[in-house]
């Protein structure tokens, strides 16, 4: 098996991709996602969250939901808003946000690779979001949802996506976030086959994001392998949807805190507590971290810059020395006593998108206490913790912008 393939894409027709296209299915709760659709009967809302079809109050989860986004797939290719490609394909994806631009394969990547590790993870997965993702393509026998891959760039692949780039895309959109997308189709054979071999000199690529639609992927491999006494191991459920973006292209934002409460401290007591471990220096304006070790915190109407002392740092840890990590380990622990920020009610987190305004907005609100603004979690620090097997913090990363759902699709063997 080679570690990613060309595949015949479910798409939209050209005319349709601006009316389908939508934001992942995980970005939206319900109610956004019902708002978003209203008057867009072909938004892939209708496919990626069916529960909007159903009466308010439906559960997500429920077996109707599955059977809701079968329905609506079907009924989007009978009236050929929708159709798959004759012949296997690679896509290229190109994303602008603003001035960043960066450019993507779509490649349907080998799922006993992410099986036994050539594409590495970084997060634990939670098993009841693992089953929505199994259920939803179990019904559609498709997989919808792209799962967000990176690897070390490589200037042989630069040049072959360059020069497919210089022809006609198939589609060319501005979302409506500002976002815009850019797809080319990729039938010639010749460069079809040097990106496949390309890729398959790679040691390993690693998700930067879609742990449980990777899971999901392998999960439903596996059943389907047990029930094919014929199984060869080409059949499409082996492999799942990728977009692969070069590491120089990728853009990630910090992923703040706020927690609600001091841990029954004044602020002279939590600002001695935390001087323990930090050097607290007061700022006139907001703190945005310009290095690793530094930390910006909102707290009473002020802005404050943390450097957390040098000795603290250790050397050898891949996940210990993350600046999510370090504020952790060092002060939301110790201090504030939040030990599970997975689960604690007393942490919030704030994705970077939304800037230092929304960290003085929720503690100027009274909704929180403190605010936290880290630096962004570097690439090479995602693939030192992804290459030593070892898993991040929750809440580490943040990337823009966001793969749409919608524009390409992998259909599965029954």
């Amino acid at each position: 098996m080679s570690l990613i393939r060309p595949f015949a894409g479910l798409r939209p027709k050209p005319d349709y991709a601006a009316a389908v296209v939508a934001p992942p299915y995980d970005v939206l709760n319900t109610a956004e996602a019902r708002a978003m659709a209203a008057g867009r009967p072909y938004s892939f809302l209708h496919i990626s969250k069916p529960e909007i079809d159903l009466p308010e109050g439906t559960d997500p989860y429920s077996p109707q939901v599955y059977a809701k986004a079968k329905e609506n797939l079907d009924s989007m290719l009978q009236q050929q808003i929708l159709f798959q490609d004759d012949q296997p394909c690679y896509y290229l994806y190109r994303l602008i946000m603003g001035e960043h631009v960066q450019t993507g394969l779509v490649a349907a990547a080998s799922v006993p690779d992410y099986d036994t590790n050539r594409i590495r993870k970084h997060e634990f997965t939670r098993p009841d979001k693992e089953d929505d993702r199994v259920n939803q393509i179990d019904a559609l026998n498709a997989q919808t949802g792209p799962v967000f891959l990176t690897y070390r760039h490589d200037n042989r692949i630069d040049a072959l996506v360059q020069q497919v780039c210089a022809g006609q895309p198939e589609y060319d959109l501005t979302a409506a976030d500002g976002i815009r997308h850019t797809i080319w189709v990729v039938k010639d054979e010749a460069v079809i086959a040097e990106l496949t071999q390309r890729f398959d000199t790679m040691n390993c690529l690693y998700i930067a994001d879609g742990h449980h639609r990777s899971a999901a992927a392998s999960r439903v491999a596996a059943s389907r392998m047990q029930q094919n006494a014929g199984h060869s191991g080409e059949e499409s459920y082996n492999y799942f949807l990728t977009v692969i973006f070069p590491d120089n292209q990728m853009k990630i934002l910090d992923y703040n805190r706020v927690v609600k409460d001091l841990n029954g401290m004044d602020k002279e007591t939590f600002l001695q507590a935390i001087g323990e471990r930090f050097a607290v220096q007061p700022e006139p304006q907001a703190v945005k971290p310009g290095k690793s070790g530094e930390y910006g915190m909102y707290l009473a109407g002020r802005w404050y810059r943390l450097t957390i002392k040098q000795n603290l740092i250790p050397q050898d840890d891949p996940v210990k020395r993350l600046d999510v990590s370090l504020l952790q380990d060092n002060l939301i622990e110790p201090v504030l006593g939040i030990s599970d920020p997975r689960r604690d009610k007393r942490i919030d987190f704030v994705g970077g998108i939304r800037g230092l305004g929304e960290l003085e907005k929720r503690v100027n609100s009274g909704e929180m206490a403190a605010a936290f603004s880290l630096h962004a979690t570097t690439l090479d620090n995602l693939m030192a913790v992804a290459d030593a097997g070892e898993v991040m913090p929750p809440k580490s990363t943040w990337f823009e912008p966001k793969l749409a759902d919608g524009l390409v699709s992998h259909v599965l063997d029954l």
